[in-house]
């Protein structure tokens, strides 16, 4: 909790500074939409959170800037909740993670600590090193497989869906607790790529069935509202099951996972983790409550 709220710091001061006041009049609120907006909440999920705000102050009658943030605060984890949900790890043998992100999001750092945190589960791990395009992505992984004393597979230069296929075969020979799978890091608009990754996860289903058991995106917290964009992208391309957030130490952009929450309401993707550091232990599991804590407390 402590390191989260440190790495929340930032969008905390925009917020928590505000209801010091004791008065709750329109200029509390003008400051507080803006504080939002800010943020990187967005236009239509700041104006739901004010005129939810506002209703519970006129109906529950709050008087004072500490009640009308205890109410704020309940909005947030009521609308956050929807996005806490633990991963199911232990439904296959393996379980296979195909894992998607733009270039520079820190997805390969993202598995690596996923690994390390699978294995204080007691899980092993096998790691694919789908991103055969960079030399350097695949240098990455096999240091953060070194790190955590797991293999990595690789092939240089070659297909990305058949070192996939590949370590799938290999983890169910031998095993293996969880197979993870690393894509090259790619933007939504690289049509040829979003198409490569489709490919990913169709031999992935033929190596093993009901594979990939989980799609997830590695996000940059410090993108904000870029986020939303590449969730819609990547959930088209490979129908994403989950969430990791990252970069969140530091950032001035919270409020965008409350912009997250809004947009899907209609559809939830869990968001399985947050980053809130470099070590390889700062990966921590989502919780509603603590985030609206750590956003206004």
């Amino acid at each position: 909790m402590s390191r989260l709220r440190q790495g929340l710091s930032k969008t905390r001061s925009n917020l928590a500074g505000l209801f010091s006041t004791v008065r709750v009049d329109d200029a509390l609120f003008e400051e507080l939409e803006s504080a939002l907006l800010v943020s990187d909440a967005g236009v239509e999920t700041t104006d739901w959170l004010m005129r939810e705000l506002q209703t519970r102050v006129r109906q529950q009658r709050l008087s004072d800037g500490a009640q009308v943030k205890q109410a704020l605060r309940e909005l947030l984890v009521e609308l956050l909740k929807p996005l806490e949900r633990p991963m199911d790890i232990d439904r296959a043998e393996p379980l296979v993670l195909m894992i998607a992100g733009v270039n520079g999001a820190g997805k390969t750092t993202s598995i690596g600590k996923l690994a390390r945190h699978l294995q204080r589960e007691g899980k092993t791990i096998l790691l694919a090193a789908g991103d055969t395009f960079r030399a350097a992505a695949r240098e990455q992984l096999a240091e953060w497989g070194a790190r955590n004393s797991v293999e990595v597979i690789a092939q240089a230069g070659g297909d990305p869906a058949a070192v996939a296929f590949d370590a799938v075969t290999a983890g169910r020979a031998r095993r293996t607790g969880v197979v993870m799978i690393d894509t090259a890091g790619r933007l939504p608009t690289q049509l040829h790529l979003m198409e490569e990754l489709k490919k990913i996860r169709r031999v992935t289903a033929k190596a093993m069935d009901g594979a990939p058991h989980e799609a997830l995106a590695v996000l940059d917290g410090n993108t904000g509202q870029n986020m939303l964009a590449q969730v819609k992208a990547f959930d088209e391309a490979i129908g994403l099951t989950g969430l990791v957030v990252t970069k969140l130490d530091g950032t001035a952009k919270g409020g965008a996972l409350a912009a997250l929450a809004y947009t899907r309401r209609d559809k939830p993707i869990p968001v399985y983790f947050i980053g809130v550091g470099e070590g390889i232990d700062d990966l921590q599991a989502f919780s509603a409550e603590e985030f609206a804590s750590a956003l206004l407390d």
